[in-house]
């Protein structure tokens, strides 16, 4: 069996903020499916907009402009 791969507390963090852009972007309008696309494909973006301090929500209201 593989042993399990242990995340560090940042990349866990980061993960949590997305999950709640996810909260407000699907607020906003989007579906659950197109918010969890829309970070996907924009996740270079996502991670700048987490280490640049933004909340969860100013990243959405960022991302919904």
């Amino acid at each position: 069996m593989a042993k399990k791969e242990e995340l560090d507390e940042e990349t866990l963090a980061l993960i949590h903020w997305c999950i709640e852009v996810e909260g407000f972007l699907v607020a906003g309008g989007a579906t659950q499916k197109q918010a969890q696309d829309h970070i996907e494909e924009q996740v270079e973006w996502f991670t700048d907009q987490f280490y640049d301090g933004l909340t969860p929500e100013e990243a959405a209201k960022e991302a919904l402009a």
